[in-house]
């Protein structure tokens, strides 16, 4: 199971380049160490919303416990409903060596921060999913289970509140969020009452051939940087290359080291990807502006031969 897209691995090539660009004093190897770095902090983010969970738990418990000291305590506060802290799945996301070991390598501990646990807490507790959780007469594990996975789709996946606390931390996540929140409901699917503690969680990558792809993308892209230019340069006509966006200029020099450089890829997802990318990243009009620029330079690849796909197909697929 491959737990990021290449969608995620262009954008941090993208990163990676334009980072690469700017400072131009770094050397090749400490770029291409901060890519890797950069792709793994997905995983890192990851392993912050599996230990949310755990996390709000404790929130919860202590919360409870209060209740039941004060004045004068209800009923409810004396006998609460204690299905949500004792959720079978986020018992075994807290009792898992792994992702215990993986918080304690890169310090991740929301237990600091009861406050932000406080508003999350009250995000869930106003969802439909918990009401319903809540009151169910019913108690399974495949019950809690597909819980946690509401809180990931229909609670964590909206939450402003989430997403600003975690790009706060690193302003690199704001692009990370979908792809690690995706990875963490990955991890929770496979999931399994009697499973082992020592569960590792999917690896970022089942094979080596994603990790070669963006690797490569990057690096020649650098590689072959001067002659992309040319072509691109080629196609401006009245236009001065240095008008052009920078992301827009990046964008088209790894498009060309798809076409080029990527034999299994097919040029109609290498352009897709890229006009998609633009919209993302650079203006309202950079996609279309990317379209014509890419699509005249495939032209020019097919008349010389130059364009490097192993079957015929792959051509205008």
């Amino acid at each position: 199971m491959i737990m990021v897209t290449r969608r995620f691995l262009r954008v941090k090539v993208l990163q990676a380049l334009y980072a690469a660009e700017k400072n131009s004093k770094e050397e090749f190897l400490v770029s291409e160490k901060n890519l890797d770095h950069s792709v793994q902090n997905c995983q890192v983010l990851t392993v912050y919303f599996l230990a949310l969970l755990p996390a709000l738990v404790h929130y919860r418990t202590a919360r409870l416990e209060e209740l039941k000291k004060k004045m004068n305590p209800t009923e409810e506060d004396l006998y609460p409903n204690t299905k949500f802290i004792d959720n079978k799945v986020i018992r075994q996301i807290e009792e898992n060596s792994n992702i215990k070991q993986f918080c304690v390598n890169y310090h991740i501990d929301w237990s600091s921060r009861n406050d932000f646990l406080a508003q999350i807490f009250h995000e869930i507790v106003n969802t439909d999913f918990y009401l319903s959780y809540m009151t169910s007469a019913a108690s399974s594990y495949v019950e809690d289970k597909q819980f946690v996975l509401g809180v990931f789709s229909k609670l964590f996946a909206e939450s402003e509140m989430l997403h600003w606390f975690l790009e706060e931390k690193n302003v690199h996540w704001f692009d990370d969020f979908n792809d690690a929140l995706l990875a963490a409901y990955k991890n929770i699917e496979q999931y399994k009452e009697n499973q082992s503690p020592n569960k590792t969680l999917i690896p970022l990558f089942s094979d080596d051939v994603e990790k070669v792809f963006y690797k490569e993308l990057f690096c020649k892209t650098l590689l072959y940087n001067k002659e992309f230019q040319r072509r691109i340069d080629e196609k401006l006509l009245h236009w001065e290359s240095e008008r052009v966006m920078e992301v827009d200029m990046i964008l088209m020099k790894m498009a060309i080291c798809e076409f080029t450089q990527f034999p299994t890829v097919p040029v109609k997802v290498t352009i897709n990807e890229y006009i998609e990318l633009a919209k993302m990243y650079s203006s309202g009009k950079s996609g279309i502006f990317i379209n014509g620029i890419l699509d005249s330079i495939v032209t020019d690849l097919k008349n010389e031969g130059n364009l490097n796909k192993m079957g015929r197909g792959l051509i205008n697929q």
